[in-house]
Parts: structure tokens; sequence; C-alpha cells
């Protein structure tokens, strides 16, 4: 017989590698729920990072016309020195002064910006794919809208508009133009 007092009668704490394995299977499982949820809170996340961005970027591009007293363009770019002439942004963009009235930065750029390629769909509007800002801020041609939206999911798709009066504002994108963000592909 084993004293009271003796080590051997202690109690035994921990958990057996049964208990452990079961404990990780849960968890595994609740890991597996929680996953496509927070996939779509990092697109969301994603979406309106890149919303911000280019809201940001126009209106650095409004105050550069405003404050040097040149025409300003923000534009598409592939390569990242000159204007591209299609609608998708999400190679890149670039800011510059556009003196002689071609359509490409006078002495390169001023600002380039990061795309998305791969990460998301950004295209503007039919008929306009540079957006133009004179020493008053106001953007000539017709209004513009780049619309964003992932690969996959459409269905949150965001857009940033610039009116003609040099008004820059980000929205939701409407169902027609989530439809055609997706379509773009």
């Amino acid at each position: 017989m084993v004293p009271r007092n003796s080590r051997l009668r202690r109690k035994q704490s921990g958990m057996t590698l049964v208990e452990q394995i079961m404990v990780l299977a849960i968890m595994a499982v609740l890991a597996g729920i929680a996953m496509p949820p927070l996939r779509n809170l990092l697109n969301r996340n994603l979406l309106q990072v890149a919303q911000t961005d280019f809201i940001a970027a126009l209106q650095h591009a409004r105050e550069t016309a405003a404050t040097s007293g040149k025409r300003t363009l923000f534009c598409p770019t592939r390569d990242g020195s000159s204007c591209s002439d299609d609608m998708r942004w999400d190679n890149g963009w670039l800011l510059g002064h556009d003196a002689n009235f071609d359509d490409q930065p006078d002495n390169g750029p001023l600002y380039t910006g990061h795309g998305y390629a791969g990460k998301l769909i950004v295209h503007s509007s039919s008929g306009r794919h540079i957006v133009r800002f004179r020493p008053d801020g106001s953007a000539s041609g017709s209004n513009i809208t780049l619309l964003f939206c992932q690969p996959s999911d459409a269905a949150h798709a965001l857009s940033v508009v610039v009116s003609n009066s040099g008004r820059i504002r980000g929205a939701p994108a409407s169902a027609e133009q989530a439809a055609t963000c997706a379509q773009t592909n």
C-alpha cells in the first residue's frame, strides 16, 4: 500500500493523445467554416483599398493641375512610362503634364501607380480612357466611371466617377455596371 502523502498518489493532469487529436479536429472544422467568410472579407477590402487609391490619385492629379497651372493627365499604363489606349486600368496608371495635347506625359510621368492585374478588374467607361484635368480643376470631356470588381465576384463591384466639373466620388456600382465589369474579364 502507498502512503497518502507519497508522490505516486498525486493526481495526474494533462491531456491524452486522443483528447489532443479531438481538439485539433474540432479546430480544423471551425477553421474550415471560417475561411470562406474571411476570404470574402479580404476580397471586399481589396476592392475598397483600390477604390480609395484611385480616388486619392485622381484628387492628386486634379490638385497637380491646379497648382502647376498645366493640363494634367491621369491614364492607364502598361509600361509605366506612357498612356495606353485601352480601357483596362488593372496594370497601373500614371499622372503627367500634357502641354502639347498628345495624350502622353511630357518628359515622362510625374507619378505612377501599381496595378491590380490578376487580383482585380479595373476598367473605365466606354469611349473614355484618359482623365484630363485643366488648371481650373475641371475634367474635360464626358464623365468617366472607373469600375472595380473581382474576377470571380462582380456582385460587390465599386465605382469611381469623375464629373466634368472635376468632382471625384466613389460609390457602389449599379447592377448593370457590375455585370459589365464581370464580362470584361
